[in-house]
């Protein structure tokens, strides 16, 4: 099994930049399964059903949402839809949580989980992600490939959570803080783990938004509106999974960038 998973798509210039690379990169890398974060899809904060839509018709195969999935009343018009393949953190509390924490495939007669988990360190005060996902695994099936999108603030609580799920699911690939990290690894030979697969949308900007209101905050301590910044170069970050079937254990991981100063892995 190839998985084939997409950083955070920031506003219109992040769809754009789906829409443009996303083919190209699936003609290149064959994924049986393509995931794609988008919960700052609409504008930079949140996910409607039309930007959902886009990204599906990019190619994406599932869509996971983080922290910002709740900040457009929209997403509460198709995010109960069981036959959206969508899910959000699965350790928001309550019992009436709308929409799904986890999915379930079956491709090429196997059975794949996407699972969504949020961080809790200088985030919300959700559910313990690390007891949950617990509760959840046992309710799983063993013979299974796990994937889990780890949306977190600190380096040190995606980590943990990667290590603390070594030889229990596939992959652990983090996102949410939009840069990508150079860690991608084979965790005692099991699990991929990368901290954080960076974002897709605008190259010049500050976390894909104008860099002056970001740039004036630090030097005034003053509010700014941050606004996507719709007219920067586009980029794409993503990384690749390979998982062997037959034990569910993941093979290889290799993270990429494609940017305006480098073009290379479409060459």
């Amino acid at each position: 099994m190839k998985i084939l998973f997409v950083g955070d798509v920031v506003g219109n210039i992040g769809l754009k930049s789906l829409d443009e690379y996303l083919p190209q990169i699936k003609r290149k890398v064959k994924p049986q399964l393509t995931i794609v974060n988008g919960e700052n899809s609409l504008n930079g904060k949140g996910i409607s059903e039309d930007t959902f839509q886009q990204i599906l018709h990019s190619g994406a195969d599932v869509v996971t949402g983080g922290n910002h999935v709740w900040d457009r009343r929209e997403v509460l018009e198709f995010i109960n839809n069981k036959d959206k393949n969508m899910v959000r953190p699965y350790n928001f509390p309550g019992d009436n949580v709308p929409g799904q924490g986890y999915l379930s495939l079956n491709i090429n007669q196997k059975k794949v989980y996407v699972i969504d988990l949020q961080g809790t360190a200088l985030m919300q005060p959700l559910d313990n992600p690390f007891l949950e996902v617990d509760n959840l695994l046992k309710n799983l099936d063993d013979d299974s490939i796990k994937f889990v999108d780890m949306h977190a603030e600190t380096t040190s609580e995606k980590i943990a959570m990667g290590r603390y799920l070594e030889g229990r699911v596939s992959a652990v690939v983090g996102t949410h803080t939009h840069v990508q990290t150079n860690d991608a690894q084979l965790i005692n030979k099991t699990t991929a783990y990368l901290t954080d697969v960076g974002m897709t949308g605008s190259y010049d900007g500050i976390l894909g938004v104008k860099k002056e209101p970001v740039i004036n905050r630090f030097l005034t301590q003053r509010p700014e509106r941050f606004l996507v910044d719709e007219d920067g170069r586009m980029q794409i970050n993503f990384c690749v999974i390979n998982i062997n079937d037959s034990n569910n254990f993941a093979t290889s991981i290799q993270n990429y960038v494609i940017t305006p100063d480098n073009q290379r892995y479409l060459n």
